[in-house]
């Protein structure tokens, strides 16, 4: 399945079986007074995303059909393991997740 990575700086690059999901989260680290540039997102073929703000604020909704939930304070390694299932596409693993509805 194809997805992409959105940076911290809002630009895009395609992802792939060799991305390095731990140096996408690692960009929140630099600047962290730069309050305008704080999020990092995966987004899956199916207009699935997840994005990720510092402290572990994670939003997981549907590009184009909404459905927004979040979760606060995920630990980095749940972080990066909620990633993986997007890019597999395993939505069904996704949304079973202890979400809060809304943002």
């Amino acid at each position: 399945m194809a997805f992409n990575l959105t940076h911290r700086h809002g630009d895009m690059s395609p992802g792939n079986e060799r991305t390095d999901f731990s140096a996408l989260l690692r960009e929140l680290d630099d600047r962290p007074e730069d309050e305008e540039h704080n999020s990092v997102a995966v987004t899956h073929e199916s207009e699935w995303c997840l994005s990720v703000s510092r402290g572990g604020y994670v939003v997981f909704e549907h590009l184009e059909d909404g459905g927004e939930r979040h979760m606060r304070d995920v630990p980095a390694s749940q972080v990066i393991a909620l990633w993986r299932s997007l890019a597999a596409g395993d939505i069904a693993q996704l949304e079973s997740e202890p979400w809060i509805q809304g943002y």
